[in-house]
């Protein structure tokens, strides 16, 4: 990942909503969340919330599975991985464990496009 690569995925997260929408995909785990359940736990209006979730599935942060007729949303923890060793990778002059950081953190280097290419699990 390079700095062109990081700001829209910044910018995805610089809302309060869509961070919350964010955290509470990541803190589902692999399973992901159902909009509905979005909504009433997040207390964001269903069209709202579509709004932020089309933002943060075009900034490879979130990827969207179809189940019959609802759609499952999760974190997309490549993307996120991605963006915490770019965020970190010359931290305390490239010595992770300097800054209290796992070495894994700063050592996962994906190409963005095989990011925003990654498919449900």
């Amino acid at each position: 990942m390079n700095e062109s690569d990081a700001i829209p995925i910044l910018a995805a997260l610089a809302q309060p909503s869509r961070l919350s929408v964010f955290r509470a995909l990541v803190a589902a785990g692999h399973d992901g969340a159902f909009p509905s359940d979005l909504a009433v736990q997040l207390q964001i209006p269903a069209p709202t919330l579509s709004f932020h979730l089309k933002t943060l599935a075009h900034a490879g942060l979130v990827l969207r599975a179809q189940e019959s007729r609802h759609a499952r949303y999760r974190a997309n923890f490549t993307t996120m991985s991605a963006l915490m060793a770019f965020l970190g990778e010359n931290c305390c002059g490239g010595d992770p464990a300097a800054c209290g950081l796992p070495a894994a953190t700063v050592e996962v280097a994906v190409p963005i496009t095989a990011i925003r290419k990654q498919g449900p699990r």
